[in-house]
Order: C-alpha cells, then structure tokens, then sequence
C-alpha cells in the first residue's frame, strides 16, 4: 500500500506524540498471528492502557527519534508491533507475558524502559512490577510500621497492668 507523504507526516506525528507520553515500550515479532488473537490483543490492550500499532520499520525510526524510545531503533526489522504503555510501565509486558503463553506466533524481540534497551528475557521481571495503586499501598504500609509500633510499645505497659490485675482478681475467686 503506498502511503503519501502527508499519511505518513500524519502516522510519525501520531506515534512520535503517543511515544512522548509513554513510561514504556515492546518491540514484538507478530508474523503468523491470527485475526482473531490480534483482535483479542488489542482488545485486551484497551482495558490495560497499553497502545498498539503497527508502523513501517522506518516510519517508527523517525517518530521514536528523541524520545526515551529512540534505543528501540536497532531492533526495528521486519513486521513489528509497537506497544506503549501510557499509565503503568508494567502494563505493557504484563500484557505481553499473558498473550506469549497463549500464542506461540507472538515473540517480543525488546523492552525499553527508561530510555535502556533491555532484551526479551525481561520481560517476567518487568511484569511483576507494581502497578502504581499496589506501590503507594506498599509504600503507605511501609511508613505504617514504625507508628504502628510505637503505639504498640506505648500502650505495653498499661496492657501488662490491666493483665496483672485480672490475674489478680481471677486468683481471688
């Protein structure tokens, strides 16, 4: 299909500003996927928050120049699905570990996180991240603890005498 030079100002601009919002990017191999997986897979990326699209190799290469996800540039040959996750940098490979498992056509060639280039392998530990409500959760408990503490030490002396006199009053009985 022959693009005109304004589709395609149209198709960089898009995937360069849908790039500059983004926390992180996949780089995934989809030759051999079905219709129905890929539509499953978009689908699924709807209600995760994650972008995909489809772009010509050098198309991406220009919209993915100055933004942290410049670093996919070298992995950007043959057809590749471009997914960005817009709220939670894990969304994107959490997504991707689940629909890998089902599919064997789907093989997820790099990650970029950070503006750093890190391989497929990553992929589990980039999905086991929190996402942001499970990180301020985990935070809000972590500042708990020593309140929590405290107020547990401080109320101990007062706790082992209301003891004591029940002990006492039961060994009168």
């Amino acid at each position: 299909m022959v693009l005109k030079l304004e589709d395609k100002k149209a198709i960089v601009a898009e995937v360069a500003e849908v790039a500059s919002k983004a926390l992180s990017a996949i780089a995934v191999d989809y030759r051999g996927l079905k219709v129905s997986d890929m539509t499953a897979l978009r689908v699924k990326a709807r209600e995760t928050g994650v972008h995909l699209q489809v772009v010509r190799n050098t198309l991406a290469r220009r919209a993915l120049t100055g933004t942290d996800f410049a670093c996919l540039d070298s992995v950007l040959t043959g057809p590749i699905l471009l997914a960005f996750s817009m709220e939670d940098p894990g969304a994107v490979a959490r997504l991707f570990k689940d629909f890998v498992k089902k599919t064997e056509n789907l093989a997820v060639r790099a990650i970029a996180l950070g503006g750093e280039l890190l391989n497929a392998k990553k992929l589990d530990d980039i999905a086991s991240l929190p996402t942001r409500n499970e990180a301020i959760a985990l935070l809000m408990s972590v500042l708990k603890a020593p309140i929590t503490r405290l107020v547990g030490t401080l109320a101990a002396p007062h706790t082992k005498l209301v003891r004591t006199f029940a002990a006492l009053e039961q060994a009168k009985q």
